[in-house]
Formats: structure tokens, sequence, C-alpha cells
């Protein structure tokens, strides 16, 4: 590899295990990619060949191959030190001037780069009810991020894995996932079969920690007429479930099922507002989404994430978890008055306030 092409100019590796599945993988492609086009040399080092995104143009993905059936079938601390010898072999050869690790810390933690990184990208203290479950949980945390340097991807992961879980690491940054609009804006442009009118929206996947029952509680009692539309997918008993309470409530002319979309944004832009009620998140994508395409939130102030993305004016839809008159309120004037949304509500996530925080590490 050439050495860096100035000064200023870095060498970026990003460690993931691989590239299937949710929002991890979009934000690390998303964000090596930018680094890339901002001039500096990156690239993604995969511990195993499953691939299920779009990889940008130009991107270097290298697989490892050191996740496999075997060591799957035999995980012990020895196995993930043979792995993580064979990625400390590929960063010496890369010679990266800082290194990621995304979603395969147990391996990764065994590494010893100087400038070593492990980017959380959930709360895990609002993750487990059960006592004996939660330290576990937390015991982990501080065994693998004790000492070492954590990314956190919203400024509540970043308290709460210091007040919370107790962890003393060497350093704790939190930096947003960067976003750009126009890419938002193009796919809420494609075709799609859309409601006749307002509709209020959540799109989240049918399961406990979503808490639908407190959305459509709050919903029933804040008497709009305004119908809600519930986008996601779930295993079919938790789906049954909310349906069986959509009945009770007696919604079922105003409450919509619109199942499980790849591209929801045509969706989120014609929404009135986007709710979201989760018992816990770690930063929510689907809110700054929604206000990439200008559509108003209401949200409940759940660990975490929320708090940093309802700002300004929208801080009076954000309301207690168990608030749920408080919730039925905000509805009811988001249907009367809904907030425009301005780029001053998303600009702490556009990816030029975010990038330059990645090009100091």
């Amino acid at each position: 590899m050439s050495p860096r092409t100035s000064a200023s100019h870095k060498r970026f590796a990003f460690v993931i295990e691989d590239l299937y599945g949710g929002g991890a993988q979009k934000s690390l492609l998303y964000t090596a990619d930018q680094l890339r086009q901002r001039g500096h040399q990156v690239i993604v080092f995969t511990l195993r060949e499953r691939i299920e995104h779009r990889i940008p143009d130009g991107l270097a993905i290298e697989n490892l191959g050191v996740v496999t059936p075997f060591t799957k079938a035999t995980t012990t601390v020895l196995t993930e030190k043979w792995q993580a010898a064979r990625i400390a072999r590929a960063l010496k050869a890369w010679r990266p001037d800082v290194v990621i690790s995304c979603s395969c810390d147990k391996i990764t933690r065994h590494l010893q780069h100087p400038n070593l990184y492990f980017w959380v990208k959930s709360d895990v203290s609002a993750k487990f009810s059960d006592p004996a479950k939660r330290k576990r949980a937390f015991d982990k945390v501080r065994r693998f991020y004790h000492g070492r340097q954590v990314i956190a991807v919203s400024k509540g992961v970043k308290d709460n894995l210091e007040q919370m879980v107790g962890l003393e690491a060497e350093r704790i940054l939190a930096i947003y996932n960067p976003y750009e609009r126009e890419p938002f804006v193009a796919m809420a442009a494609e075709p799609a079969e859309l409601p006749q009118g307002e509709f209020f929206l959540c799109v989240a996947a049918l399961e406990p920690r979503k808490r639908h029952d407190r959305l459509l509680r709050a919903y029933a009692a804040s008497g709009v007429n305004t119908p809600l539309v519930i986008m996601g997918k779930g295993k079919p008993e938790h789906e049954a479930a909310i349906r069986r309470q959509v009945a009770e409530l007696g919604l079922e002319e105003r409450v919509h099922f619109a199942g499980y979309h790849r591209n929801p944004y045509p969706w989120i832009a014609a929404a009135k507002a986007m709710l979201l009620t989760s018992d816990a998140e770690g930063l929510p994508r689907v809110l700054i989404e929604a206000l990439l395409l200008h559509t108003p939130l209401i949200s409940v102030d759940c660990p975490s994430g929320p708090r940093e993305i309802l700002t300004q004016e929208l801080a009076d839809f954000l309301v207690a978890p168990d608030d749920e008159q408080g919730l039925a309120d905000a509805i009811a004037r988001m249907d009367q008055a809904p907030i425009e949304i301005e780029e001053r509500h998303y600009r702490p996530f556009l990816k030029q306030s975010v990038l330059p925080q990645f090009e100091a590490l």
C-alpha cells in the first residue's frame, strides 16, 4: 500500500464480522466510504464472507475468513486469540493509523493496536430487565472495554456506559452516525402505494421492546381521526397481540398494518408525523431519517437517543415513557398544528458535522 497522500490524510481500517443485517453494517459502510471520498485510505476487513448490503464502488473489502462453522462451534478464548492474531497480521501489513472495531469485539478485544477504537452502537443499560442478565451484560462490557478507547453512537450511550455500567475506559467519545439528505429524498421519490390523505406512521419491528401497546393506548386516548399506519415485521405471536389490542380498543377503522417495506421512505416523507414509543434505543435511525425528509416527530424519552434528536421546539413532543396521557396530548397537538422541519433540526447528524470527528481520531 502507498503511504499517506498528505499529512492530513489517514489510513482507516474497519473490522466487522460480516456485512449482513441491520443498521450497524449500513452505517459502517457509509462512514468508511465517506472517509474514502474525503481522501483517506480506507479498508473494511470482514471476518466471514456474508454480504447483504450494496458495497460502494471503490471501497476496499477484504474477507479474512476467521469466523467459520468450526470457530463458531468451538468458541473459546484460545480460539478468539487465534482469530485476533490473524486480524493483527492483516493490520500489520496494511499499517492503519486508526482501527475501528464494530460488532466483533469478543475477538478484537485481544488486539493491541495503539489507536484501536470499539464502536458501541447500542445502550446495554436499557436492554435487560432481568437483574442477573443485566449484571452479566455489564460485567462483559467492563471486561471488553476497560482501559480501551470507545466510540459511543450517542451522548446517551456514552453517559450510560460511564454512569450506569461503570465502565472505566481510557477514552469514550460520542460520535453520531453520519448522514446526507439527498439519498433519502431520492428513495422517498420512488413509486409507492400510499394511503389517501393524512396519516401518522410508526416504523418499528413488531416486538415487545418497541411498545406498540403504549402507542395504541395513547393514540386511542388522543381522540384524533387521522389514521395510524404501523409498518414493520415480527414474530406471528407479537403481530397477533398487537392486532388483538387494535380490536379491543375499537381502532380497526383507523389503524392500518403496512407490513415490511425495503424502502419505507415514501411513507415516511408523506406521514404527518413519525411516532416512536420504544422502551430502549441506541440512536434511533428512523427518527433522524424522518427529519431528513422533513417529517415531524413524536417520541418517548427512552434511553437513549430521542432526547438528542428532538431538540429546539421538537422537545415539546418528547414525552416521558410512562406518561401515556402526555403522549396522547402530543399526538393531538401535532394533529392540530404539525411542526415545520428545517435543516437546523438535523444539522448535527449531517456528514459535514460528523466526519471531522472521525478524522480527528
